[in-house]
């Protein structure tokens, strides 16, 4: 049975998309399964800034802290991708990766190969809930996971 490969949205530590990218390519070589990982990609535009008076050229992430993956979501798929380093998980509910739709991956990728700024309102409704549902979810989980301070009086 063969499965259909999908895009996914990884969740990664901000500021270390590409070397988790180029680290998922290279591992999946490594372990033969360049046949289920078919894509990997990191949404960025090119952007000219002024500093100090001088005009920058740098890249801006769309999405600081996530990667899109196009693979066969197998079991050996899964575990290498959520092994690597800087790898938080898949975004999803309950442990299981929701793929997004073919046209919410086809409009991020035009709008990657034409240099355009994607915002969260200009996406489709689903991707954009799904985004500000994670992050949501993302502080809940960091708040309760600090613990509680003791206040001293007196």
């Amino acid at each position: 049975m063969v499965i259909a490969k999908r895009w996914y949205v990884l969740h990664v530590f901000s500021g270390s998309e590409k070397k988790v990218a180029q680290s998922i390519r290279e591992q999946a070589a490594t372990h033969g399964l360049e046949d289920q990982v078919e894509d990997v990609m990191v949404p960025t535009e090119n952007v000219v800034e002024v500093k100090r008076g001088v005009r920058v050229e740098g890249e801006r992430k769309f999405f600081p802290g996530y990667i899109l993956v196009k693979l066969e979501l197998s079991y050996e798929a899964w575990q290498m991708v959520t092994s690597q380093p800087r790898v938080t998980g898949f975004l999803g509910g309950k442990g299981r990766p929701i793929p997004i739709t073919d046209k919410e991956a086809e409009r991020l990728i035009r709008q990657v190969a034409k240099g355009l700024s994607v915002r969260a309102q200009q996406l489709p409704l689903t991707l954009a809930s799904r985004y500000v549902w994670l992050m949501g979810h993302l502080r809940h989980s960091m708040a309760m996971s600090k613990k509680p301070m003791m206040i001293r009086r007196g």
